[in-house]
This record gives C-alpha cells, structure tokens and sequence, in this order.
C-alpha cells in the first residue's frame, strides 16, 4: 500500500491476556477455584493457575494485557442449542416480511439478534432454522471478524415433509408453489438428496421436523409425518457427512421413532412421556428441552389470551392452548430420571437476549444451579459435536465471561453478564459492549 493511504478495516485479533478471576468455575461440574488467573494466548486458554500470577509467571510477553475480574464469578461462555437468528423482531409482528423484504434484510435482523445473544453471554449458538440461508453469511461474517457475534453452527432451513412444518401453509396455491423451499422432501431416496444438498450449501448440522409443530398453519396435528424410512436415510446421510442430525419432535410418536432411528438429539421433546424418555437415556440421545418460550408464551389459557402469540391463526391458537404447560410437567420428569439434557431456547419465539432464563426454568423444575450450568457449557459442547469449548481447559476456545454474582447461590446471577470473551476478543466489559 502506498505511503499515506487509509488501510482497510482489520477484524480484532485476540492477544495475550491473563485473566484475574475471584472465583473461577473453569470446569461446570467440578469444583470452583478462588483467586485463579486464566492464561490466554492466540485465542485459546493456554493454562489455569492459582493465584493472581503476572505476565513473566504465565510465561507471556511483559505488554500481555491483565483483566481484573477479582470481583467476578468467571466461566466458560453459554452456549444455546436451539434458536433461530433471523426470526423475531419485525417478523413477529408482521409475518408477511418474508414474502416482501430480500435476503440481506434477514441477514442484518439476525445480526442485531445474535448481538444481543453475544451480550447475554453466548459465545456459541446452534441456529436451526433461518430464512433461507442466509445465516450461513452471518456464521462466516462473525468468524472472519467482520462483524461481532457468537459462533454460530447453523442448520439454514432444515428438512421437512411436503406439508410439514417447515413446509409454507396458509397462502394461495400459486404462492405456496412459488416459495422455493430446498429442505421439502417425500420419500427416502429424494430425502437423502436433500441432506446432501444442505451441507453442500453449508448446513453445519442437520434439523429434520420430524413432527408438525404448534406454529405452523396447519391442522395435520403435532406427532409423526416423516415415515420411520425416511427418518433412516435422513440420519444415515448425515452421518455420512460427518454432521449431527437433530429433530424438531413434539408428539410421542415422532419422538420415539427418531430415537429408534438413531438421532443424536431431540428438540422440543413436548408430549415425551416416561416411556420415550427412557429410550432417550437408554440411547444416550440428548433432550433440548426449550422450557423458556413456554413461560413467554403463556402455560394457561388465562396466560395465553393476554400474551404476545393471543392473535395466532385459529389452528396454531388451537394447539398452543392444547400444549399448556406439558413442557414444564416433561423436562421435570426427564430431570428426574437422569436423561442428558442441553440447553436451548428457541428463541426466536422468546427475545433474543434472554437465553440464560432457560437455566432459571431447569431449577424450577430441579435441577441444582451447577447442573443447569453444565447444560449451557459442557453438556451443550458435547450435544453439539464442538468438543474445543464448554470448558476453560488448555487447548480450548477462550470463550469467558463473567457475572456479578455467583450463580451456585442463586441461579438468577446468569442474567447479571458483566463481562464477555469469545476467542481471546473482548467483546462486553464493565456491564458494556466493547465495539473496537
């Protein structure tokens, strides 16, 4: 470059940096440290250590930058395995927008919500469903420094049966056959293709709606649409591929037969009765519970009437006061027997932001604070295939962030993140986003 010319903007890069933590929960599910430094170095934790140490200790260059979080509970970042970027915001209030606005509008909506989701303390989310693909471009965008967000390992639309619900409902037929819609499939052959499709055009994981879904205009009703061949090939070609598969499943039915069929998780899981549970843990396949939106959407018919989704369409209003609290009564029981569960939001519904509230949920419904904790962290890294995060170990991602209070007292503290890391770059300190 010429002497005198303006560079181009670079993306921040992660330097060296000790991390002065007054207590530290490096591992969730083993025990905290007190006064404890984490050493950071291109990005990753290079190593743990008692005490407050210096940069000549840690073996670092004198100039490394000290963060003093003496007065903080520090810990990995959250991690979110279910949520969807691109929705919420102006496309709750008018669902029309995806018929009117191009795809980069739902690009930048799914920039402000992953934002907000960084803010909130998640450094990783598994976005399960955008419009059309347009949150591959943001996963890229994040990870190449030009914008800031949380990694994102993303499904784009997902795969779904003609009708089902991901399939487009309520509109003109010459409409209906007009909105492209990759992810539609009818029988194994043309399944498998589409699976293909999907990680040709970038899909990290594989969503499969296995179920109808309370959301979708249609009264085709909650359980089984995939048929148990079909749900093979689809789990057999992304395996293939070396991706997870998960499934939208509300009805036992469906629940069931993706277990059978060797999913790796199930989202949702709505009506899982005792019996679909036990094959969950049986299986070792991981439940996503999604408890939150409930609590936002209204548990009751008294709730429901007077909260954001009382002007759904008749069918979708129809299955939502059917639903109730049948969630809340599922992952109490699930809690209970021991099935290994992950944390997801799917917000989206909820606002984009308050991911960390579906921990509080967990512990209504009995969980300890250190086990909720681990369902965010380490139990999310290994339901999500990224085994190089989730905990504050050496060799690891350095995704930190750090809260007021500490949340093994109460579990309200996960909503008070005063401080954020992902990859070594800070991107929220002292309560505020750091934008440069």
């Amino acid at each position: 470059m010429p002497p005198g010319q303006p560079e181009h903007p670079a993306a921040r890069k992660a330097g060296p940096a000790i991390i002065h933590a007054g207590t530290l929960l490096a591992v969730p599910g083993q025990a905290p440290m007190t006064q404890a430094s984490v050493i950071l170095e291109n990005g990753k934790v290079r190593a743990v250590m008692p005490g407050y140490v210096d940069a000549a200790t840690a073996g670092l260059p004198a100039d490394a930058q000290i963060i003093d979080l003496r007065d903080k509970f520090v810990m990995p970042g959250f991690m979110d395995m279910h949520l969807h970027l691109t929705s919420g915001g102006p496309s709750r209030s008018d669902p029309m927008l995806r018929l009117r606005e191009p795809p980069e509008y739902w690009s930048l909506n799914a920039y402000r919500n992953g934002l907000a989701t960084l803010m909130a303390g998640f450094t990783t989310v598994r976005d399960l469903g955008s419009q059309g693909d347009t949150v591959f471009g943001l996963r890229d965008a994040i990870r190449d420094g030009i914008v800031a967000g949380p990694k994102i390992i993303a499904a784009g639309e997902g795969i779904s049966p003609t009708n089902g619900h991901a399939d487009a409902h309520g509109l003109r037929r010459d409409l209906l056959e007009a909105e492209i819609r990759p992810g539609v499939c009818d029988g194994a052959d043309e399944c498998r293709k589409a699976v293909r499709s999907a990680i040709k055009f970038g899909a990290d994981v594989i969503k499969v709606h296995v179920t109808g879904g309370v959301l979708d205009d249609s009264d085709a009703g909650t359980e089984q649409q995939f048929t148990d061949e079909e749900l093979k090939a689809i789990v057999e070609a992304g395996h293939m591929m070396g991706r997870k598969v998960t499934t939208h499943a509300h009805g036992k039915s469906g629940i069931d037969a993706a277990v059978r069929a060797g999913y790796d998780s199930i989202e949702h899981a709505m009506w899982a009765d005792a019996e679909s549970l036990r094959l969950m843990k049986q299986n070792g396949t991981w439940l996503v519970p999604t408890v939150w939106p409930i609590t936002w959407v209204g548990d009751s018919p008294e709730k429901i009437a007077q909260g954001p989704f009382r002007n759904l369409r008749p069918n979708s209003l129809a299955k939502l006061y059917k639903l109730g609290d049948q969630p809340k009564k599922m992952v109490r029981m699930a809690i209970e027997m021991g099935v290994p569960i992950a944390l997801g939001t799917d917000n989206g519904i909820a606002p984009h932001g308050t991911n960390a509230r579906e921990m509080l949920e967990y512990v209504k419904a009995g969980m300890s604070p250190m086990e909720a904790l681990k369902t965010g962290t380490v139990n999310a890294a290994l339901a999500g295939g990224v085994p190089d995060r989730g905990k504050l170990s050496p060799g690891l991602a350095a995704d930190v962030i750090a809260l007021d209070a500490n949340p093994l007292d109460g579990i309200e503290a996960v909503l008070s993140v005063n401080f954020v890391m992902r990859d070594g770059i800070v991107f929220k300190r002292d309560g505020k986003e750091v934008s440069e």
